[in-house]
């Protein structure tokens, strides 16, 4: 089995041969047969290299139907592209739930997509699950209980970096080049969490829209500052174009990039993979470059997996393996689920997650929800970048220390 004992161990596959669930006919996108299951997706646009997310969700999907599904359903899992377009993610999202009449959305992508959506998600009660980003605000039971996230909170990951950076150079001028968006934003809220009243005379912001076509000229502006410590929470386009300027024009500065723009596959070895080393970043996936997972079970699971499901997919490109752990994640769900298979039995279940070993994750990693934990993942470890590989140092951090 290529989805195999390991992965479905921790992701509950006793739950596979539950029976229906008596009233799924209630549930939309719920029936005897069928989960039909929701998203969107970069498939094209400005952020398009996150778009092998949806695929290995695809294919992911594949391999658990030949398995025999969750209870006995299939998993129709439908993606569609919003090109990291918010209006177009609106139009998407209303055509899943209005007219596909999905159960839920699952591990949608984007900050500013799915901050256009939460209002309506929530406003109709459809369960937004795990979503493809880790802006602060989706841990926010209390005003969005239908929306949780996944992975470690950006704000969280900059007090981190400010923290070591501190450590490193205490009197550090610090450009901080930022997405112009909620995505970007939490990367200043957390350096000013950290840096308190020493903020604004030390740090030196310049920010990019989505849309542009370089960040050559604010890259230009923060050498000019005198930055000697630059952190980069841009997408992966930038940040490839990011690396590749900063070295070629000769500056040397204490580089931190955002772990979302850190694959080897579609940000580092375009960039030039020579030209990022030393970078400075924070680690919470098994990545796929690393030789010290080469023999981990974990990692060998999923590559079978990728090489019988997805044998199109780039193995050095570590959204793939963030896709196959997400995954991982919400199957656990599904079985918790049991026989009750509603709306409010997905977000109660999504929100009692205890102690999840997601066998992608870093040895010390869990997976942990509450009903007033909508962060399911808060721990970290920082690694810098050898050219070749991202190699870990220091301890695994949580989140709620280093706040």
């Amino acid at each position: 089995m290529i989805l195999n004992r390991r992965a479905f161990l921790a992701a509950g596959a006793a739950s596979l041969a539950l029976p229906a669930v008596v009233n799924a006919q209630e549930t939309p996108g719920v029936t005897a047969t069928e989960i039909r299951i929701g998203s969107t997706m970069p498939f094209s646009g400005p952020a398009s290299a996150y778009g092998v997310i949806g695929r290995s969700h695809e294919a992911f999907f594949r391999a658990l139907n030949a398995q025999g599904g969750i209870a006995g359903r299939k998993v129709n899992f439908i993606a569609y592209d919003d090109g990291y377009s918010p209006p177009k993610t609106v139009e998407q999202v209303r055509r899943l739930v209005e007219q596909d009449r999905v159960a839920f959305l699952f591990n949608t992508l984007g900050t500013p997509t799915n901050s256009a959506i939460v209002r309506y998600v929530n406003q109709r009660r459809v369960p937004h699950l795990f979503l493809s980003t880790g802006a602060d605000k989706w841990g926010n039971y209390q005003d969005t209980p239908w929306t949780i996230g996944w992975q470690p909170s950006y704000r969280i990951e900059t007090h981190i970096y400010m923290k070591h950076m501190l450590a490193e150079r205490p009197n550090a001028r610090i450009g901080l080049l930022y997405q112009n968006d909620d995505f970007g934003k939490d990367y200043i809220i957390g350096a000013r969490d950290i840096l308190k009243e020493r903020f604004d005379g030390m740090v030196r912001t310049v920010s990019h829209e989505v849309t542009d076509a370089t960040v050559d000229s604010q890259i230009l502006s923060l050498q000019a500052a005198g930055c000697d410590v630059l952190l980069t929470a841009t997408t992966p386009k930038f940040a490839a174009q990011t690396i590749r300027r900063v070295h070629d024009i000769g500056w040397r500065p204490l580089h931190y990039l955002t772990n979302v723009s850190i694959s080897a596959g579609t940000v580092m070895n375009p960039a030039g993979a020579e030209k990022g080393i030393g970078i400075i970043t924070s680690a919470y996936l098994k990545d796929p470059t690393d030789p010290a997972w080469r023999e981990d079970g974990g990692m060998r699971d999923w590559r079978a997996f990728m090489a019988r499901w997805f044998p199109e997919g780039d193995l050095l490109d570590a959204s793939n393996v963030y896709g196959y752990g997400a995954a991982i994640t919400l199957v656990q769900v599904l079985r918790q689920c049991g026989r009750e298979l509603t709306r409010e039995s997905l977000m109660r279940e999504a929100a009692n997650l205890r102690d999840l070993e997601v066998p992608i994750l870093l040895p010390g990693i869990r997976v942990s929800t509450s009903p007033t934990n909508f962060r399911p993942i808060r721990q970290m470890q920082l690694a810098r970048w050898t050219g070749t590989t991202w190699e870990r140092f220091g301890n695994v951090l949580e989140g709620s220390a280093v706040g």
